[in-house]
């Protein structure tokens, strides 16, 4: 018999030694007969089961650790039969409870009644070995578990906190924190253990890239390329580092973050902020990824750039020459043409600015894929228009709906948060719609010449699922982590397994734009 295949022989025989011990040690409480509860070498037995600790509210520890086993028995028992999840769950909890209460009793007889129960011993023994053995039976229950646990914990006690904190400067933080624990081998593997979560259905591989799963970090959360190496640890399939561009820009003028929370929303004014293309590269050079990283290259937000259409061309192209020269490990570009909060002037939405940006880019050689990242305020004929002229271009691999929503009036804002929201535009919930809509016009206009990743107020699997069915190959997602929690990501990949198979598709390859046939 294989090792595995024993453990629910070892969990019974465990939980019978355990029940007869325990009732052992009831007996001797109750009634006192020492024959086997003498002095030994481990102590006086009988000076541990008749301490002051040997009783909880008038109740005998022996005999509660009876009906713990008695209970945890019939948890199992139940667990085997009906493989309930809810039951699961009332098992981790029960063992996890016998486990922290028998380190207590021990560290209790060893440095406060200063004597040793065997039989005490052995059962905080069974109860190690019962938590241990139940997390490996139910290994895959028990990870979805602690996903809910780290859920739990961070909307009652963790968000609450965070929400009452500038976002900027949490934002700001979660960026130090997440790169000096990228740096730190160990913490990558405990979150890793956790979160991360792989399942044949959800590999795909798209313009010569391999997806382990189909859920990314958008462009402009990482503009200073702190998260590529903690991020796979949390499940992330993938990430889009900035966005960067040619020249350093500080960022627009405070506060440039703000939250909608009933709006599941967030305010961005931020105008590509970012330390530059020279720094990313030194920063970025010499580093390996373990999933495919992309690099966001938009136009330097300065008056200077923006006075005319060919410098703000020009300043593109310059950035992306920096990093076509580097030796740096990414796997993809994105084109950045979409930021709603750059110093006015130009604007590369018109099909005549569009066509002379990608032209220029066309006089580079541009081996990895590039994916232009898209408005979502444009009316659908404006967008077909700047499809049309997207792929003229062999070397743009696809298009990502869309950026943030820039209409207050948007049936999706509560009315009195809105009034009260300073300038810069939207993320979240309010740009799900559209860029929903766009998905599904450009996988019917150009699903087969064009790779669509959805973007835009995912909070779930079913909504990364809709993308999905809509034409989307790859999602990419921010405001819901941070409304969620940073768990969302690996339940958004197990519920799209899930949903893959409720409607009998092998692979997200299978399920990819069937809406809009």
């Amino acid at each position: 018999m294989e090792p595995r295949k024993r453990i629910p022989l070892i969990l019974t025989i465990l939980l019978l030694v355990a029940i007869f011990d325990t009732s052992y040690l009831s007996y001797n409480h109750f009634f006192q007969p020492y024959a086997l509860c003498t002095n030994s070498i481990f102590g006086d037995c009988g000076k541990v089961l008749h301490s002051s600790y040997s009783i909880i509210f008038g109740v005998s520890l022996a005999l509660l650790g009876l009906i713990h086993y008695l209970f945890l028995g019939i948890l199992l028992q139940t667990v085997r039969a009906m493989g309930d999840i809810f039951y699961k769950r009332f098992l981790f909890i029960q063992s996890a409870i016998g486990l922290i209460l028998s380190i207590y009793f021990v560290y209790l007889q060893f440095f406060v009644i200063k004597s040793l129960c065997q039989y005490c011993l052995l059962s905080a023994l069974i109860s190690t070995l019962l938590y241990i053995l139940i997390r490996i039976e139910y290994h895959d229950d028990y990870r979805v578990f602690v996903l809910e646990k780290t859920e739990f914990v961070y909307k009652l006690a963790v968000k609450p906190i965070l929400f009452l904190l500038s976002p900027e400067w949490v934002h700001e933080q979660a960026m130090w924190w997440g790169e000096k624990m990228g740096k730190v081998r160990i913490i990558r593997t405990i979150a890793s253990r956790h979160f991360t979560y792989s399942h044949v259905s959800l590999n795909q591989k798209i313009a010569g890239m391999k997806f382990l799963n189909p859920i990314g970090l958008s462009a402009g959360y990482d503009y200073e390329a702190a998260f590529p190496q903690i991020l796979p640890s949390i499940g992330f399939g993938f990430e889009t580092i900035g966005t960067i561009s040619n020249y350093p820009f500080e960022g627009n003028k405070k506060p440039r973050l703000g939250r909608l929370v009933k709006s599941k929303s967030l305010l961005v004014n931020k105008g590509f902020r970012n330390p530059g293309a020279d720094t990313i590269v030194k920063k970025l050079t010499g580093m390996s990824f373990s999933f495919p990283l992309g690099i966001s290259i938009g136009r330097t937000n300065s008056t200077k750039i923006a006075g005319t259409q060919q410098k703000a061309v020009k300043d593109v192209v310059v950035a992306f020459e920096k990093f076509l020269a580097s030796p740096l490990k990414n796997s993809y570009y994105e084109l950045n043409i979409s930021c709603p909060n750059l110093k006015g002037g130009v604007s590369f939405y018109p099909p005549k600015n569009l066509k002379e940006l990608l032209n220029a880019l066309d006089t580079l050689t541009i081996t990895k894929p590039v994916f232009v990242k898209m408005p979502i305020e444009k009316s659908d004929r404006e967008v077909s228009l700047m499809l049309k002229e997207i792929v003229k271009h062999t070397w743009i691999k696809g298009v990502i709906f869309g950026n943030l929503q820039k209409d207050r009036k948007y049936p999706s804002f509560i009315p009195e948060e809105i009034e009260k929201a300073g300038k810069g535009n939207f993320s979240g919930k309010p740009t799900f719609k559209r860029s929903n809509e766009l998905i599904r016009l450009a996988y019917r206009e150009y699903g087969k010449k064009l790779i669509i990743i959805g973007c835009g107020g995912i909070f779930s699997a079913e909504d990364a699922y809709r993308k999905i069915r809509l034409g989307a190959s790859l999602i990419q997602m921010i405001t819901g982590m941070i409304f969620e929690g940073p768990q969302i990501i690996t339940q958004i990949n197990r519920g799209l397994v899930q949903l893959l198979k409720q409607d009998g598709f092998n692979s997200i390859s299978e399920a990819i734009g069937v809406d809009t046939q």
